[in-house]
């Protein structure tokens, strides 16, 4: 059985403002159709005899991934819930326990869910001649052919071949400098480490026990006690925190002696930066990528994307990334696009909520847009999926106006229920147990007023939600 174990546990620091803690990159359409994640899960489909996917993500983003799966619709895969960030190694292992409870010969294809194939046929390729290696005890990883000395990526060195189509791994090597890397190309020896592997769920148990028990022991420990919830898998907390925070390659990968690389050119990219992004994108005549309302005059070689329907304008720059959202503007030097994560620590340090909430925010029953807010006022525009329905819940610090723009509203407001149609309104005082739901088949839209002393996301007490939430 054939396995795909997607990787989706990233926290979007490089792409900001775009990507964020709550809505990092593998879930946004970033390039060609659908997000990447959802991409991820489309090359898998065409691989032969392929089951469903085993998806490790992070607790926040639980809801993000099985709604991505529904729409890419995706069915059958199982979402392991990493309770903490511990690295690919231990997420690998939590894959291949949970592969082994289906098949104890499982083929295990693992797949970071950000990132970009240009060339699907290509990588089915390299994952078909990649199976007969894995099924004879090989690690196999897939080493990209490079077309350009790349600093961004590490490398691996080939050494003999192996079987027709693939080589022993002869070394791993960090992320070099130009020169280095221009040698890399030059001696043609060398891929790019792409982070993509295929192996026996068991062989890497094995390999991991070898190497890292301690590790292989904690994880399986977490996976013993994991808990089902809804759709998930609840990964323990407290014994998964006590697996070293590893990635593959150090634990697993550059100790084994059975490294095995298939070479590949399937046109990829992990998508790290926004001159990856520009990179790959399609460039008018003056080398600029254009997503969204944009104007350029003498603009060249630079990427501007503009996702708040305002218009976005250059004039004579070149070589710049100019990224905008509703709530923030990057201006960056495509050469500096790897500093991006810097903002991204700053705004941590000062205790902004910009890198880890958009205005929009995405919950499982839809999404809400912060529209305005001030001293003891917020303003809100709450979209609710058809059959949706929020948690039944009070506040102690705010009291709420809801008035209706398009749909149906089923609201519940202590011990009364009523509906509200278009154009009508009603008020939540203050300490009210209240609920609302999307009754229709149609999406409920509704402006929300919340005033009051205090207005945090935190003041809620949820008295029942059937998204399990606390």
């Amino acid at each position: 059985m054939l396995i795909p174990l997607i990787l989706s546990g990233g926290s979007g620091t490089r792409l900001w403002p775009v990507s964020r803690k709550n809505l990092p990159k593998q879930f946004l359409a970033l390039a060609g159709k659908g997000t990447l994640f959802q991409q991820t899960l489309a090359r898998t489909r065409q691989l032969p005899q392929v089951a469903a996917p085993i998806v490790v993500a992070s607790e926040d983003h639980r809801f993000l991934a099985a709604e991505q799966l529904l729409e890419a619709g995706v069915g059958g895969a199982t979402i392991v819930l990493e309770p903490l960030a511990r690295n690919t190694a231990p997420a690998i292992a939590l894959g291949a326990l949970q592969a082994l409870e289906r098949d104890a010969d499982a083929l295990l294809l693992v797949l970071p869910a950000d990132h970009l194939i240009g060339d699907t046929a290509a990588f089915v390729d390299a994952v078909k001649q990649a199976m007969p290696l894995a099924e004879q005890g090989w690690l196999v990883t897939f080493g990209v052919r490079p077309d350009r000395a790349e600093t961004g990526f590490g490398y691996i060195r080939r050494a003999e071949a192996i079987d027709g189509h693939g080589y022993r791994v002869e070394q791993f090597v960090e992320k070099p400098d130009l020169a280095t890397a221009e040698s890399y190309l030059a001696d043609g020896g060398y891929d790019w480490n792409s982070g993509m592997f295929l192996f026996k769920a068991s062989r890497y148990l094995e390999e991991l026990h070898a190497h890292a028990p301690a590790m292989l022991a904690a994880v399986r420990d977490a996976h013993a006690k994991a808990s089902v919830d809804l759709d998930f898998v609840r990964i323990d907390h407290d014994a998964f925190a006590q697996a070293a925070d590893k990635s593959i390659d150090y634990a697993v990968m550059e100790k084994t002696t059975r490294a095995a690389v298939i070479p590949v050119s399937c046109v990829w990219s992990d998508i790290g930066s926004w001159a990856a992004l520009w990179l790959t994108g399609d460039r008018d005549g003056q080398g600029n990528v254009r997503e969204g309302d944009t104007m350029a005059v003498d603009t060249r070689n630079s990427l501007l994307r503009s996702h708040d329907r305002h218009l976005l304008a250059t004039v004579g720059v070149d070589d710049l990334i100019v990224v905008t959202t509703p709530d923030a503007t990057l201006v960056a030097h495509r050469d500096a696009a790897q500093d991006v994560k810097k903002i991204v620590e700053q705004l941590k340090a000062a205790g902004r909520s910009e890198h880890s909430l958009h205005r929009v925010v995405h919950r499982p029953w839809g999404s809400y847009d912060s529209l305005e807010s001030g001293e003891r006022f917020q303003v809100k525009r709450i979209v609710v999926k058809p059959g949706a329905s929020l948690s039944l819940q009070k506040h102690h610090h705010r009291a709420e106006h809801w008035i209706v723009v398009s749909g149906t509203a089923e609201v519940t407001c202590d011990d009364k229920v009523f509906l509200l149609g278009e154009n009508q309104s009603t008020y939540i005082p203050l300490g009210s147990k209240h609920r609302l739901r999307n009754p229709g088949k149609v999406a409920l839209e509704l402006i929300e007023v919340q005033s009051g002393s205090y207005l945090g996301e935190d003041d809620i007490v949820r008295f029942d939600d059937v998204y399990g939430r606390a």
